[in-house]
């Protein structure tokens, strides 16, 4: 009977060293280097030129209300004095809303809001 030997088979690992590893960074394109861009032109906007953002018409509004107000209603006040409309979102009460409750969290006592009651809001003075 014959009997089957079993042979260690060795591994060979190869290792890449430095002059391989050139060789082969030198076959990749080198990426062209990218172009810069001109500096946009910096203009002077007077404050009465400058868009006012959504919160700092909702200030307006409030300074101007003697009573608190929801979002709704300072969405449509708003708008209707010019201050602020809306770029076309079907809910901007609703961010608006979220935006004044961000600020009155984030910034704490420091915040132009002050929440007066559910869904109103009036300035912190």
């Amino acid at each position: 009977m014959a009997t089957k030997t079993k042979t260690a088979a060795k591994k060979t690992t190869t290792k890449k060293t430095a002059t391989s590893k050139a060789a082969t960074a030198k076959k990749t394109p080198a990426k062209p280097a990218a172009q810069k861009k001109p500096a946009a032109k910096k203009t002077t906007a007077k404050s009465g030129d400058k868009k006012m953002s959504a919160l700092d018409a909702a200030a307006k509004v409030l300074g101007e209300s003697k009573e608190p107000l929801n979002a709704k209603t300072m969405i449509e006040r708003m708008a209707a004095k010019g201050y602020w409309t809306s770029p076309g979102g079907r809910t901007p009460h609703a961010t608006l809303y979220a935006a004044i409750i961000r600020e009155i969290q984030t910034k704490g006592k420091e915040s132009r809001f002050l929440k007066a009651d559910r869904g109103q809001f009036t300035l912190n003075k």
